[in-house]
Protein backbone atom coordinates (compact mmCIF):
# COMPACT_ATOMS: atom_id res chain seq x y z
CA UNK A 1 0.00 0.00 0.00
CA UNK A 2 0.81 3.37 -1.01
CA UNK A 3 2.49 5.82 2.10
CA UNK A 4 -0.57 8.60 2.22
CA UNK A 5 2.31 11.05 3.34
CA UNK A 6 5.78 10.83 3.01
CA UNK A 7 8.25 13.11 4.01
CA UNK A 8 12.29 12.94 3.36
CA UNK A 9 15.39 14.01 4.76
CA UNK A 10 12.88 17.84 6.08
CA UNK A 11 15.35 20.24 7.97
CA UNK A 12 14.55 23.83 9.04
CA UNK A 13 16.78 26.42 10.62
CA UNK A 14 15.76 29.49 12.45
CA UNK A 15 18.30 32.19 12.36
CA UNK A 16 21.48 29.72 11.98
CA UNK A 17 19.67 27.08 15.23
CA UNK A 18 18.66 23.73 13.37
CA UNK A 19 15.12 22.48 14.58
CA UNK A 20 14.70 20.04 11.97
CA UNK A 21 17.55 17.33 10.72
CA UNK A 22 16.84 15.60 8.05
CA UNK A 23 13.80 14.02 9.10
CA UNK A 24 12.06 11.35 7.18
CA UNK A 25 9.20 9.18 7.67
CA UNK A 26 6.45 7.83 6.08
CA UNK A 27 2.45 7.27 7.13
CA UNK A 28 0.40 4.68 5.83
CA UNK A 29 -3.68 5.30 5.39
CA UNK A 30 -5.62 4.24 8.39
CA UNK A 31 -3.67 4.38 11.58
CA UNK A 32 -2.93 6.81 14.39
CA UNK A 33 0.66 7.66 14.68
CA UNK A 34 2.37 8.70 17.69
CA UNK A 35 5.01 11.52 17.82
CA UNK A 36 7.04 11.82 20.93
CA UNK A 37 9.97 13.75 22.02
CA UNK A 38 11.27 15.60 24.67
CA UNK A 39 10.46 19.90 24.53
CA UNK A 40 12.80 21.44 21.93
CA UNK A 41 12.77 18.13 20.02
CA UNK A 42 11.35 19.68 17.04
CA UNK A 43 7.57 18.17 17.02
CA UNK A 44 6.03 21.24 17.10
CA UNK A 45 8.06 22.19 14.00
CA UNK A 46 7.42 19.18 12.39
CA UNK A 47 3.85 19.53 12.40
CA UNK A 48 3.87 23.46 11.54
CA UNK A 49 5.90 22.43 8.45
CA UNK A 50 2.75 19.78 7.33
CA UNK A 51 0.19 22.24 8.05
CA UNK A 52 1.79 24.66 6.12
CA UNK A 53 1.73 27.30 8.56
CA UNK A 54 6.34 27.44 8.03
CA UNK A 55 7.74 26.26 5.25
CA UNK A 56 11.08 23.80 5.38
CA UNK A 57 14.65 24.77 4.79
CA UNK A 58 15.11 21.64 2.71
CA UNK A 59 13.75 18.10 2.26
CA UNK A 60 10.13 17.23 0.72
CA UNK A 61 6.86 16.45 1.97
CA UNK A 62 4.59 14.01 -0.47
CA UNK A 63 1.24 13.77 0.68
CA UNK A 64 -0.95 11.20 -1.54
CA UNK A 65 1.63 11.49 -4.39
CA UNK A 66 1.27 15.07 -4.80
CA UNK A 67 4.40 17.08 -4.05
CA UNK A 68 3.19 20.11 -1.23
CA UNK A 69 6.62 21.22 -0.15
CA UNK A 70 6.15 24.66 1.05
CA UNK A 71 2.53 25.03 -0.07
CA UNK A 72 0.92 27.47 2.46
CA UNK A 73 -2.14 26.06 5.24
CA UNK A 74 -5.19 26.86 2.67
CA UNK A 75 -3.45 24.56 0.15
CA UNK A 76 -2.54 22.14 2.50
CA UNK A 77 -6.30 21.87 3.80
CA UNK A 78 -7.21 21.70 0.18
CA UNK A 79 -5.69 18.64 0.01
CA UNK A 80 -6.71 17.01 2.91
CA UNK A 81 -4.05 17.74 5.79
CA UNK A 82 -5.17 20.11 8.65
CA UNK A 83 -3.80 20.55 12.03
CA UNK A 84 -5.76 21.21 15.61
CA UNK A 85 -3.39 23.30 18.04
CA UNK A 86 -2.57 22.77 21.71
CA UNK A 87 -3.67 25.99 22.73
CA UNK A 88 -7.48 26.36 21.27
CA UNK A 89 -7.65 28.80 18.36
CA UNK A 90 -11.83 29.51 18.51
CA UNK A 91 -12.95 32.32 16.41
CA UNK A 92 -14.20 34.36 19.26
CA UNK A 93 -17.17 36.19 17.86
CA UNK A 94 -18.55 33.44 16.26
CA UNK A 95 -20.68 30.94 18.05
CA UNK A 96 -19.72 26.83 18.68
CA UNK A 97 -21.77 25.84 15.05
CA UNK A 98 -20.52 29.03 13.12
CA UNK A 99 -17.17 28.06 14.31
CA UNK A 100 -17.84 24.32 12.51
CA UNK A 101 -19.35 26.19 9.65
CA UNK A 102 -16.28 27.92 8.68
CA UNK A 103 -14.34 24.62 8.38
CA UNK A 104 -17.22 23.33 6.30
CA UNK A 105 -17.04 26.82 3.59
CA UNK A 106 -13.21 26.07 3.89
CA UNK A 107 -12.32 22.82 3.81
CA UNK A 108 -12.84 20.12 0.85
CA UNK A 109 -15.84 19.04 -0.79
CA UNK A 110 -15.52 15.10 0.00
CA UNK A 111 -15.23 13.12 3.04
CA UNK A 112 -14.54 9.51 4.07
CA UNK A 113 -18.06 7.94 4.35
CA UNK A 114 -18.01 7.26 7.96
CA UNK A 115 -18.02 10.65 8.88
CA UNK A 116 -20.51 13.26 9.70
CA UNK A 117 -21.39 15.81 6.38
CA UNK A 118 -22.60 18.74 8.15
CA UNK A 119 -21.77 21.15 11.38
CA UNK A 120 -24.70 20.10 13.28
CA UNK A 121 -24.05 16.48 12.40
CA UNK A 122 -20.31 17.17 13.42
CA UNK A 123 -20.94 18.09 16.72
CA UNK A 124 -23.23 15.31 17.42
CA UNK A 125 -20.38 13.25 16.96
CA UNK A 126 -17.94 15.04 18.97
CA UNK A 127 -20.31 15.35 21.56
CA UNK A 128 -20.86 18.88 22.01
CA UNK A 129 -23.89 19.63 20.02
CA UNK A 130 -25.59 20.95 22.88
CA UNK A 131 -23.42 24.04 23.14
CA UNK A 132 -24.12 24.53 19.19
CA UNK A 133 -25.58 28.14 20.29
CA UNK A 134 -23.33 28.98 22.84
CA UNK A 135 -20.20 31.60 22.45
CA UNK A 136 -16.91 29.53 21.54
CA UNK A 137 -14.86 31.56 24.12
CA UNK A 138 -17.34 30.27 27.06
CA UNK A 139 -16.49 26.82 26.38
CA UNK A 140 -14.47 24.83 28.86
CA UNK A 141 -11.17 23.66 28.20
CA UNK A 142 -12.29 19.83 27.14
CA UNK A 143 -14.96 21.30 25.22
CA UNK A 144 -12.94 23.65 23.68
CA UNK A 145 -10.77 20.93 22.20
CA UNK A 146 -13.53 19.13 21.03
CA UNK A 147 -14.11 22.36 19.02
CA UNK A 148 -10.82 22.35 17.06
CA UNK A 149 -11.32 18.36 16.82
CA UNK A 150 -14.90 19.67 14.76
CA UNK A 151 -14.06 22.54 13.14
CA UNK A 152 -10.93 20.20 12.08
CA UNK A 153 -13.31 17.46 11.17
CA UNK A 154 -15.37 19.81 9.06
CA UNK A 155 -13.03 20.71 6.93
CA UNK A 156 -13.13 16.83 5.90
CA UNK A 157 -9.36 15.69 6.31
CA UNK A 158 -7.75 12.57 4.80
CA UNK A 159 -4.50 13.65 7.68
CA UNK A 160 -5.77 15.04 10.89
CA UNK A 161 -2.62 16.38 12.69
CA UNK A 162 -3.47 16.52 16.51
CA UNK A 163 -1.05 18.97 18.87
CA UNK A 164 -1.22 18.21 22.72
CA UNK A 165 -5.33 17.65 22.19
CA UNK A 166 -5.27 16.23 25.66
CA UNK A 167 -3.25 18.52 27.57
CA UNK A 168 -4.81 20.44 30.39
CA UNK A 169 -7.52 18.03 30.75
CA UNK A 170 -8.77 15.58 33.65
CA UNK A 171 -8.08 11.77 33.48
CA UNK A 172 -11.74 10.67 31.96
CA UNK A 173 -11.40 13.98 30.03
CA UNK A 174 -8.43 11.97 28.68
CA UNK A 175 -10.11 8.99 27.95
CA UNK A 176 -12.96 10.68 25.93
CA UNK A 177 -11.25 12.54 23.86
CA UNK A 178 -8.70 9.39 22.73
CA UNK A 179 -12.17 7.23 22.12
CA UNK A 180 -13.00 10.30 19.82
CA UNK A 181 -9.85 10.07 18.56
CA UNK A 182 -10.09 6.27 17.60
CA UNK A 183 -13.88 7.06 16.05
CA UNK A 184 -12.29 9.37 13.69
CA UNK A 185 -9.69 6.88 13.10
CA UNK A 186 -12.35 4.05 12.75
CA UNK A 187 -14.25 6.21 10.05
CA UNK A 188 -11.03 6.18 7.91
CA UNK A 189 -9.29 9.33 8.30
CA UNK A 190 -5.35 8.76 9.37
CA UNK A 191 -4.11 10.59 12.74
CA UNK A 192 -0.60 12.16 13.57
CA UNK A 193 -0.69 13.08 16.86
CA UNK A 194 1.97 15.05 19.46
CA UNK A 195 1.26 14.68 22.83
CA UNK A 196 3.49 14.62 25.79
CA UNK A 197 0.83 12.20 28.18
CA UNK A 198 2.89 9.07 26.99
CA UNK A 199 0.19 6.90 28.91
CA UNK A 200 -2.51 8.60 26.53
CA UNK A 201 -0.86 8.01 23.13
CA UNK A 202 0.94 4.74 23.77
CA UNK A 203 -2.52 3.80 24.17
CA UNK A 204 -4.16 4.69 20.87
CA UNK A 205 -1.20 5.10 18.89
CA UNK A 206 -0.31 1.64 16.26
CA UNK A 207 3.35 3.23 15.47
CA UNK A 208 4.87 5.70 17.48
CA UNK A 209 7.91 7.88 15.82
CA UNK A 210 10.11 9.30 18.66
CA UNK A 211 12.11 12.68 18.48
CA UNK A 212 15.01 14.22 20.14
CA UNK A 213 17.09 17.52 19.34
CA UNK A 214 15.30 17.90 15.87
CA UNK A 215 16.36 14.54 14.42
CA UNK A 216 13.85 10.97 14.34
CA UNK A 217 15.32 9.13 16.91
CA UNK A 218 13.08 5.84 16.70
CA UNK A 219 10.03 4.39 15.32
CA UNK A 220 8.41 1.27 15.52
CA UNK A 221 5.31 0.03 17.83
CA UNK A 222 4.16 1.24 21.29
CA UNK A 223 5.62 -1.64 22.64
CA UNK A 224 9.21 -1.60 20.52
CA UNK A 225 9.57 1.93 20.97
CA UNK A 226 9.38 1.48 25.03
CA UNK A 227 11.82 -0.93 25.04
CA UNK A 228 14.10 0.87 22.88
CA UNK A 229 17.58 1.40 24.56
CA UNK A 230 18.03 5.07 23.22
CA UNK A 231 14.68 6.29 23.69
CA UNK A 232 15.03 5.01 27.31
CA UNK A 233 17.90 6.81 27.68
CA UNK A 234 17.26 9.94 25.68
CA UNK A 235 13.50 10.59 26.75
CA UNK A 236 11.06 7.63 28.69
CA UNK A 237 12.71 6.71 31.46
CA UNK A 238 12.85 3.67 33.04
CA UNK A 239 9.60 3.90 34.54
CA UNK A 240 7.94 6.35 32.81
CA UNK A 241 5.93 4.20 30.77
CA UNK A 242 5.03 1.82 33.23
Amino acid sequence: MAPILSIDRVTKYFAGLTALNEVSFDLQPGGIYGLIGPNGAGKTTLLSILAGSIQPTSGTVVFQDRNLTGAKSFAMAQAGIVRTHQVPRPFRALSVLENVEVGLRFGRSQCSAGTPRDASQILEWVGIAHLADASSVTLSVGDQKRLELARALATRPSLLLCDEVCSGLTEPETASVLRLLRKIQEAGTTILYVEHNLKAIMSVSHHVIVMNYGQKLAEGSPEAVQRDPAVIAAYIGRTACT
